[in-house]
């Protein structure tokens, strides 16, 4: 089984983690069944980019993004060219090393 490598994240996984993936499990349902509270506003149906992740390590394993994840990863909160949002990203074959933002676009405009 492909492992998921999630670095610290200062309130959501402040010690980081490092735990095994079912292949074809979006990464978002990875973290979620591993005690890992990614934010998904919109119930992982691809209408919002609360749960938007940087791929450090294992970009190219995953299947492409379609048009849909493009324009929504479009208005994230600090893009990258490494980012996906974890709800549409499925774990494949290889293990993954994960980011969480410092901040999601609810964190920004609710602070502001």
């Amino acid at each position: 089984m492909p492992q998921i490598i999630v670095l610290p994240h200062e309130e959501i996984c402040p010690d980081g983690a490092v735990f095994e993936a079912q292949s074809g499990v979006s990464i978002c349902d990875s973290l979620l069944q591993h005690g890992i509270e990614i934010e998904h506003a919109c119930e992982k149906s691809c209408a919002c980019t609360t749960c938007h992740v940087y791929i450090r390590e294992g970009f190219d394993t995953l299947q492409e993004s379609d048009e849909n994840e493009d324009d929504y990863l479009d208005k994230a909160w600090g893009l990258e060219p490494d980012s996906r949002l974890s709800c549409q990203a499925k774990v494949a074959k290889d293990d993954i090393v994960i980011e969480i933002p410092k901040y999601t676009i609810n964190m920004v405009s609710e602070t502001h």
